[in-house]
């Protein structure tokens, strides 16, 4: 049934510049002979994550952090708050920093905003668009000594205090849609006198990849997305896909592959993936198919 098959995987699709980069990092140190520990999963993506464990990359949480001394850590292309680095400080723990070039900006960009609303006594209000709980969000989040709010939706939009300034950014990998639509909900509602500033801080290697995996989605009869479940660009991305084709389902790994999806009407399938996904793991999809 699936020997006539056309099957294409997206060139677009893959690690974004920020992820390769840590792996790159990990994968020099492990090559050394280096213990090294990483803080949190390195990327959204279970069997990524499992490689590394097995070049002997030992995955570790804030608790495990605070227990380790002397040791070598590295902090993943999400970021950190600076508390993590006064632990790591404290604990003579060497850190291997792989944050996103993207993220660092917009952190420092945050501090900048809340070091002057201190010193100007202004009680203004900084706003984060993301997913509460998010590394990449508390690493932000901290930025500001824990008072930024942090809005998911619209409807979290109503909770500000209108008449007292606005700042608002974004988590680098939110939808421009979504964040364009927050923008709107605050101008209609900001109190004369107060001050509204947005500043777009999404990821255009991101956002841009949206419009180019609802094309890609668009071209096949069958697309099978290849992402972890815990990836919020995963789901976002998904989503646009199923949106374009109903015919989209999200798999983890070769394995979640269900053949009945195969009928006799479809002739081209594509493999996509978040950036969090490994290219070698949508060809591993691919030859499974094959």
């Amino acid at each position: 049934m699936l020997k006539n098959l056309t099957i294409e995987i997206d060139e677009g699709s893959g690690f974004c510049f920020g992820v390769t980069t840590a792996i790159k990092k990990a994968e020099e140190e492990l090559a050394k002979g280096t213990r090294l520990y990483c803080l949190g999963d390195i990327v959204h993506n279970g069997m990524e994550v499992e490689r590394l464990h097995e070049q002997g990359l030992i995955t570790i949480n804030h608790d495990d952090l605070r227990s380790l001394h002397g040791v070598k850590v590295l902090l993943r292309a999400h970021g950190e708050p600076p508390e993590t680095y006064a632990i790591a400080r404290k604990n003579n723990i060497e850190i291997i920093d792989a944050t996103c070039p993207v993220v660092l900006a917009l952190q420092r960009r945050i501090k900048r905003q809340y070091d002057a609303n201190m010193e100007s006594g202004k009680d203004a209000q900084i706003v984060i668009f993301g997913k509460r709980g998010h590394a990449e969000v508390l690493g932000l989040v901290g930025q500001t000594s824990s008072s930024a709010i942090v809005v998911e939706k619209v409807d979290d939009v109503e909770r500000l205090d209108f008449s007292r300034d606005i700042y608002l950014y974004s988590q680098t990998t939110k939808s421009l849609d979504g964040f364009h639509q927050i923008i709107k909900y605050i101008q209609e509602h900001i109190h004369d006198g107060a001050t509204f500033k947005s500043f777009d801080t999404i990821c255009r290697q991101v956002a841009n990849r949206m419009p180019n995996i609802a094309s890609f989605a668009a071209r096949h009869d069958l697309v099978l997305f290849v992402s972890g479940r815990k990836s919020s660009n995963g789901k976002v991305l998904f989503k646009e896909c199923h949106s374009v084709n109903p015919r989209s389902y999200q798999i983890e790994s070769p394995d979640e592959i269900d053949m009945a999806w195969f009928t006799d009407d479809v002739r081209t399938v594509g493999i996509c993936g978040a950036t969090s996904t490994p290219k070698w793991l949508m060809e591993q999809c691919l030859h499974r198919l094959r």
